[in-house]
């Protein structure tokens, strides 16, 4: 013992920092390791994850679904419309984004979204009798993900609307969004104006049997490498989508010029397109969805295959665990503000797009798109270690993914619920802001994280499905069925 005591001090700290302060006020080095115990300290969260760390059931079955999501080869298949191409789809139903939410839950950018939906499908004559109709219950309400779909924002979807049709080619299943309207007043913001009906009727009756002749010209579109182009030319196909949609024209275009539609209705379609940088982000978020599908339904998997946010609740869904939810309130995103807006004026984060950060994209390739920080916040050197922090929370790396600032590694993928709750990294989700009312728009964008509760709930829920006779940790979770 006096021998280690006449050698140099050198400590590695844990916890509190100013104990190594201390040691080296005295002349000793110190390193202090940033640390904190899992789920913040919670007891019953933390036996409850040593349960099934490393647990023999839980790592094989999280290595099958990161193979089926590493291994799916989304196509765009062609157009189709919701009430005939989207599974259990009703006449009277319209979807949603994020997790299930009753009309009077509802923020205003949603409610103000439907209103138009039901104005576009004609079931009410103007606005005040639309509300009274979604109001009385008889149209039913379903999160988009209920049907495998995804919608951004407000991520509305009525049975009249055209939807991309996405089909992963190596395990058959298919995926579906609405198309992209453009920037200003839309629906998917909650405006319900004429102008945003009038748009709604022409994307129906031009837009979309337009691109239908130009894909049954081209044939299929493999999204996957159109996706890592797309990452090599600055986009991280989320809240970035220029590359993307610039190459999807490209692609487009011939085949459009030889489908035999009429030339003004070609030309219409070629401009709404490439006056739209977020044209692809609709495709690309079908894409995700159709990816993370395939490895969803893996019994005792810990890969979340969900993260969507409807405006009041953030929840997640997860391979091993079925078709529950796991909910806690949305985040109000701290972002860079449009001139004369703030966070006083936000809607806590809303829509299915964080599909993108799910399957390794968005924030998790921000690394790809240092130019987003201009939009989002932060700085060239912030994309990068968002991208780094991922790693340390996901299974693998996607090598059909690869960023040019990390030497072309491939991005951080697969999420693991129980990685997240014991690091305490949460997934990053770059976002766009809509304003809590209805209908003014987007007024910002900014960098978010999803929430410890959502994960805390899961890791529970796994560990009593491995092991059901491990007592219940969190008896307030809120776990929705489907």
């Amino acid at each position: 013992m006096s021998t280690l005591f006449s050698k140099p001090l050198s400590v590695l700290n844990l916890g509190v920092g100013t104990f190594a302060d201390a040691i080296r006020q005295g002349g000793g080095e110190a390193v202090h390791i940033e640390w904190a115990p899992p789920a913040n300290g919670d007891r019953a969260t933390g036996i409850a994850l040593a349960g099934i760390v490393n647990h023999p059931r839980v790592e094989a079955a999280n290595a099958k679904a990161v193979e089926r999501l590493l291994a799916a080869q989304p196509r765009l298949e062609g157009i189709g419309i919701a009430r005939e191409a989207l599974p259990g789809m009703g006449r009277r139903m319209i979807l949603h984004a994020g997790p299930p939410i009753e009309w009077s839950r509802m923020c205003g950018p949603m409610k103000g979204a439907i209103l138009g939906a039901v104005l576009f499908e004609g079931w009410a004559a103007n606005s005040k009798k639309a509300q009274a109709l979604a109001a009385s219950g008889e149209i039913d309400f379903a999160p988009c993900h209920h049907h495998s779909a995804v919608g951004p924002m407000a991520g509305i979807i009525s049975p009249s609307m055209p939807v991309w049709v996405v089909k992963n080619a190596t395990h058959g299943n298919r995926s579906y969004s609405n198309l992209n309207e453009g920037l200003g007043k839309v629906l998917r913001f909650g405006a319900n104006g004429a102008e945003v009906i009038d748009r709604l009727k022409w994307m129906q009756q031009t837009l979309a049997p337009t691109l239908q002749a130009g894909l049954d010209r081209l044939g299929e579109i493999e999204l996957k490498p159109l996706m890592a182009q797309a990452l090599h030319m600055g986009d991280e196909v989320h809240n970035r989508n220029a590359a993307a949609t610039s190459l999807l024209i490209k692609r487009l275009v011939p085949a459009l010029m030889r489908s035999g539609a009429p030339p003004a209705d070609v030309a219409a379609v070629i401009e709404f397109m490439a006056a739209n940088d977020h044209f692809f982000l609709n495709i690309s978020m079908a894409a995700c969805k159709s990816m993370l599908d395939a490895a969803h339904g893996v019994p005792g998997s810990s890969l979340v295959s969900v993260m969507a946010r409807n405006g009041v609740d953030f929840g997640i869904r997860v391979s091993g665990l079925g078709k529950r939810w796991f909910s806690t309130p949305a985040p109000v995103v701290n972002g860079l503000y449009f001139a004369g807006y703030s966070m006083a004026d936000a809607a806590p984060d809303l829509g299915d797009s964080a599909i993108t950060e799910t399957a390794g994209l968005g924030g998790f390739a921000m690394a790809a798109a240092p130019a987003i920080v201009k939009f989002v916040g932060g700085s060239a050197q912030d994309a990068l270690a968002n991208t780094l922090s991922m790693t340390h929370i996901t299974l693998r790396r996607n090598g059909a993914f690869t960023l040019p600032a990390l030497d072309f590694a491939g991005t951080p993928c697969g999420i693991d619920a129980r990685r997240v709750v014991d690091t305490g990294i949460l997934p990053v989700i770059n976002t766009g802001i809509a304003h809590k009312a209805p209908g003014v728009g987007q007024i910002g964008a900014g960098v978010t994280h999803a929430p410890l509760g959502c994960f805390t709930q899961a890791v529970s829920a796994l560990a009593r499905s491995i092991n059901p006779l491990a007592r219940s940790i969190n008896p307030r979770a809120r776990a929705v069925e489907d």
